[in-house]
């Protein structure tokens, strides 16, 4: 028979690598409240609509990466590739719009058929934030001390790399000078930036293709095309991190290709993945509302890649919780039961030993790391008592075992076990 495995691109989280994602989410959900986001969680498909509108018919994501199906009515579904969009949607649906400002957080996993590689999966996972409603350029700084804030209390190292895409009518401009430096070299450019030269020439600065990469070298730069009001919006972002000491580096060849895309444009990018590799990234969308068919509302958020995070936080342990050990000799499991429900309602881990050869059950609470055991035997049982055992002390120490009243267990081990 086949041994079953999972399906190429996707895994189990178990054991170490599942408490560690558990960190992980502990870790940004607490942050993101401290900043006042409150957590969405949205379908993990949608109709396939609502992805071709948000994320374009042009993009990598659309054409290549989806997960779409026919359900049994008929319907075009896909499986979501990005946390965005949906947030979007249900912001429209729910009638959202007069509520603002709103912010957003959400984590799970997302979908994209592409070429499983190390920290890359087709099942891969997300936290993001969306802060809806207000276009002040603070914001946007707001966002970006929450995603520092995070990278910093995962101890991550990672760099700010910032750019701007300006303004609708700095992006037309930009588009035509673009089209008219990449139209010299057309013949030169891969098939994918060949295509994108006619629909959407800001995304071959994004290439990942080496000759496409040589070529956008000398393209020109966004700087050269802002409005005042767009290089003026992106100044008071570079004075904000300034002001919050937050490090960044200008980079003129990041940015975001759709139209709804307007001003900041940032990645977080770490080294220590080998090549240098980004773990979380954004910008501002002022028009991805409007594109979707609600009201004008400008917008920002990013997108954290959890396995990316999990990669780098692969050498560090992440305990489990110290239980206390019920090790029953005889038929008294009812008891053990019922004095670890005491424990565990006043938040205390517990974990009763169903070995009833009392050497392989003592083995078994070493193993499990247990400082104490609850042992129940027959005169526990008879007396109403229990012994307490301190496993860390050495056989002789006078503090070894003590012999207490069922009525005293809560008190005694909720002390001792702080």
């Amino acid at each position: 028979m086949t041994k079953l495995q999972p399906v190429r691109g996707t895994r189990d989280f178990l054991d170490d690598l599942a408490r560690c994602i558990q960190y992980i989410q502990d870790t940004t959900f607490s942050t993101a409240r401290c900043f006042g986001f409150e957590r969405i969680d949205t379908p993990i498909f949608e109709y396939t609509g609502v992805f071709k509108r948000a994320v374009g018919e042009t993009s990598d994501i659309v054409g290549k990466e989806m997960y779409t199906f026919l359900d049994r009515g008929g319907e075009e579904i896909t499986l979501r590739p990005e946390g965005t969009a949906p947030v979007v949607r249900a912001l429209l649906s729910n009638s959202l719009t007069q509520q603002l400002p709103l912010k957003y957080c959400y984590y799970g996993p997302m979908f994209r058929y592409e070429r499983p590689q190390r920290g890359r999966y087709r099942q891969l996972h997300q936290f993001g934030v969306e802060f809806f409603g207000v276009e002040n350029p603070y914001a946007d700084v707001e966002v970006l001390d929450l995603a520092q804030q995070i990278l910093n209390r995962l101890d991550i190292n990672a760099s700010l790399h910032l750019n701007t895409i300006g303004d609708v009518e700095s992006r037309d401009a930009y588009r035509t000078a673009l089209v008219e430096y990449f139209s010299k070299y057309k013949n030169e450019l891969s098939e994918d930036s060949q295509q994108r030269l006619a629909k959407n020439p800001m995304r071959i600065l994004d290439s990942k293709d080496d000759n496409d990469k040589r070529i956008a070298e000398n393209a020109p730069k966004i700087s050269a095309h802002l409005t005042a009001s767009a290089a003026q919006f992106f100044e008071k972002v570079c004075q904000g991190l300034e002001m919050l000491n937050i490090k960044y580096t200008l980079d003129p060849t990041l940015v975001r290709g759709l139209d709804y895309y307007t001003h900041t444009a940032f990645e977080f990018k770490s080294t220590d993945l080998g090549a240098q590799d980004a773990v979380l990234g954004g910008g501002r969308y002022d028009g991805l509302v409007q594109h979707m068919g609600g009201p004008a509302i400008p917008a920002v958020g990013w997108g954290m890649g959890v396995d990316r995070i999990a990669l780098l936080l692969e050498n560090r342990v992440f305990a489990k919780p110290v239980p206390i050990a019920f090790i029953v000799i005889g038929e008294y499991f009812s008891k053990a039961i019922q004095l670890a429900k005491m424990l565990r309602e006043k938040g205390k881990a517990c974990e009763i030993i169903y070995k009833t050869n009392p050497g392989k059950a003592f083995k078994e609470a070493d193993k499990l790391g247990s400082r104490f055991a609850v042992v129940i035997g027959e005169e526990e049982a008879k007396t109403n008592t229990v012994k307490i055992k301190d496993l860390t002390l050495p056989v002789e120490h006078p503090e070894k075992e003590r012999t207490i009243k069922d009525s005293e267990v809560l008190e005694v081990l909720c002390k001792k076990n702080d």
